[in-house]
């Protein structure tokens, strides 16, 4: 990666650095050679630092890690892109790698369209704290102020003179002092900016259009078992009886196994049911749906979603709450020359994103890794540590591309239904959701009742605005008392 003026220059450069004093390790030194980037396994770190999202090989190369689920949002990109600004590397020798599930990496879960704005300033500071070590690194070899030096497409320039020096040369040294404060760092001004709010190539696009890129349902391992499973069609229902003596006997059917029923509270937890474990997809599709089974049912069984909407309805014509009010409706009304009133309704809606959820485990004793579509990797990590009652330190979740997510895979019940499989089977489970499996078992979007009145005045023009709604909270989900 050095060009000739670096090579010439080079040990009289290491020479000077050499006589550095090492502090903390600030950058992790990285064998060259790969597996999977997607899947490869970071070195440990304590705490947010420069090196839990960039590390460097020896040859220079740069690893930049991603800590959010990739659904199409491009967020493999533009996280890497917010630290490329101020690492000042060159793509051509950057590869991006996704983050297990770990607290090191702060919040992960990957809603509310909050990535770029929540990591804005961290992600930038981690470029930043990169570039001054190896322009610190390179200052040393030069003896001159760090500050007289940028990073520009992977070199340390020494602006006054133009010298430089590739990464590759000043690594060893960048890796052995401290890590910078924040106060030390001097982020770009915006006219600066050569990557954030700039056109960059999607760091997928190749595997995406390659048919290499790894979804949740593109994982396969060796000896692994496929499974389909059939859920109750009421929550919290149990299994009365089924032919599952006989579908066992199906070609190509290695195991028919029922899952624990689901109780109260059901959180984010699996709903039960009976797992057909296959030699491929299809064999174990075919096998669920011969499937005859009398289920005992809960009292939710009483539900109806129509006589809920007039409930929703009927509540919204009630007082209620007020969670904002600007002026007096009521005169508004009184003054008005036409009031118009309207209610809406929003029904149960399922995300169905055009991957269905898909999970697979491999589980021992004390032990899991999973490789999943998830959002939220964290909580799938807590969620799978509890189902299996092990150290949430030995569990390893993997996220894989997400063909789509909004919201429904924040719920890692599928990634938990693949460890409780696996562990049962002793190999490893892929666990696939079918499309019919996603509309009926998902994490449907609230309903709400809305009602609205709006007064206008001779000209027609709005001069009062009332808007009233009734719906079960988004939290009622996570915590039942809500």
């Amino acid at each position: 990666m050095s060009d000739s003026t670096v090579s010439q220059s080079r040990r009289t450069f290491l020479k000077r650095s050499a006589t550095a004093s090492g502090f903390t390790l600030g950058l992790a030194l990285l064998p060259a050679t790969r597996g999977h980037a997607m899947f490869a396994n970071a070195p440990e770190q304590d705490s947010f630092a420069p090196n839990v999202f960039i590390s460097f090989a020896e040859d220079g190369k740069v690893e930049i890690t991603c800590h959010r689920s990739e659904m199409g949002q491009q967020v493999r990109t533009s996280i890497p892109q917010i630290m490329m600004e101020e690492l000042g590397a060159d793509w051509q020798h950057v590869t991006i790698k996704q983050a297990t599930g770990d607290a090191k990496y702060g919040d992960q879960n990957t809603d509310g369209s909050r990535s770029v704005r929540r990591n804005f300033q961290r992600l930038r500071e981690a470029g930043a704290t990169a570039a001054l070590m190896l322009c610190t690194a390179a200052a040393k070899g030069w003896q001159v102020d760090p500050y007289e030096c940028e990073t520009q497409a992977h070199f340390v320039v020494h602006k006054p003179t133009g010298r430089k020096v590739a990464f590759a040369d000043v690594v060893a040294v960048a890796a052995k002092l401290p890590v910078p404060k924040p106060s030390d760092l001097k982020l770009k001004s915006r006219d600066k900016w050569t990557q954030i709010g700039k056109a960059v190539p999607s760091v997928d696009l190749t595997g995406m259009t390659t048919g290499t890129a790894v979804y949740g349902q593109d994982v396969v391992m060796d000896n692994m078992l496929y499974a389909v499973i059939q859920r109750p069609p009421v929550l919290f229902s149990s299994v009365k009886s089924s032919n599952q003596a006989e579908v066992k006997k199906m070609a190509g059917v290695v195991d028919v196994i029922d899952m624990p029923a689901a109780s109260a509270p059901a959180l984010f937890n699996p709903l039960g049911g009976i797992a057909v474990l296959a030699t491929n997809t299809w064999l174990a599709w075919q096998a669920c749906n011969a499937l005859k089974t009398e289920w005992q049912t809960s009292d939710h069984a009483s539900y109806n979603s129509d006589d809920y909407q007039q409930a929703l309805l009927d509540n919204a014509a009630k007082p209620g709450e007020v969670m904002r009010k600007l002026g007096d409706f009521e005169q508004a009304t009184a003054d008005a020359a036409k009031v118009v009133d309207a209610s809406y309704y929003a029904p149960h809606l399922a995300q169905a994103p055009m991957e269905p959820p898909a999970a697979t485990a491999v589980v021992t004793d004390d032990s899991a890794e999973i490789w999943a579509c998830v959002q939220a990797p964290q909580t799938a990590r807590q969620q799978v540590a509890g189902a299996l009652k092990i150290p949430v330190e030995n569990v390893t979740i993997n996220v894989t591309l997400l063909g789509g997510g909004f919201g429904r895979k924040a719920k890692p019940d599928f990634a938990v239904e693949a460890a409780l499989l696996a562990k049962q089977a002793g190999r490893p489970v892929k666990v696939v959701w079918r499309r019919e499996d996603d509309i009926k078992h998902g994490y449907y979007h609230s309903v709400s009742g809305q009602r609205l009145s709006a007064t206008l005045d001779d000209n027609n023009h709005v001069t009062g605005w009332y808007h009233k709604t009734v719906f079960p909270p988004l939290s009622s989900t996570f915590y039942p008392a809500a």
